[in-house]
């Protein structure tokens, strides 16, 4: 039992809760930085770093931490990882990526995964179990933005990861590389999940129901001032 715990929060941040597919947070970064494979990944990487730290240390300091002040608290905790990884990405990271990201680093302090996953989970769960979690929603935020990524670059100019696939391909199909053309293969690909989802649950001769576990109705932020 405590295996399949365990096992289940890192799994579910990849397929039952993915934080794009299914909870559709963090849409900003997705849409803007997957108009190629390189970026999607980078954006992921970055995200998952700063969900690992803000998860464990939040799980540290909750039960310390007064109720009225604990999304400030949150804030400025997830606030010091991310100014870690904008400065590691500017020393070591390629210019051209870190330039692609550009304001998107610094704008996931304000990232919906990151802070629902500190109120939503590592507040109220111990620091192992937190550090899964930020895993497995990191995991499953890189592998989204990497395949929309990969699918996007191809559709566009016929290259994954800028290795050119098709030599012959010489004029970029532009729809797919801007935010319409991200839209319509979000919808695609969430209609496909969508479909999968309902297969399973008429196999299983249940109800698919979304999870609920990162809703407005469980999470709390913006109701600071009624606690």
């Amino acid at each position: 039992m405590m295996k399949n715990g365990v096992f289940n929060d890192f799994a579910k941040g990849i397929w039952k809760e993915n934080p794009v597919l299914v909870l559709l947070l963090g849409t900003c970064p997705t849409l803007a930085l997957t108009s190629s494979a390189v970026n999607g990944f980078g954006m992921g990487i970055a995200t998952t770093c700063v969900l690992l730290g803000s998860n464990f240390v939040i799980s540290l300091i909750a039960s310390i931490t007064p109720k009225k002040i604990r999304i400030p608290v949150y804030i400025v905790v997830i606030a010091a990882f991310v100014t870690v990884v904008d400065l590691l990405l500017q020393a070591y990271a390629p210019a051209a990526l870190y330039e692609a990201l550009g304001i998107f680093i610094p704008l996931i302090v304000v990232n919906c995964i990151v802070l629902g996953r500190a109120e939503a989970f590592a507040s109220k769960n111990s620091p192992f179990r937190s550090i899964l979690d930020g895993l497995g929603m990191g995991v499953g935020f890189t592998l989204t933005l990497s395949m929309l990524g990969v699918i996007r670059e191809f559709l566009t100019c016929g290259a994954v990861f800028g290795i050119k696939l098709i030599p012959g391909w010489t004029t970029d199909f532009l729809l797919p590389g801007a935010a319409p053309g991200a839209f319509v293969i979000v919808g695609c690909i969430l209609a496909v999940k969508n479909y999968f989802n309902r297969r399973a649950a008429i196999r299983n001769h249940t109800l698919y129901v979304p999870p609920r576990g990162l809703n407005c109705r469980n999470c709390g932020i913006c109701r600071i001032s009624d606690d």
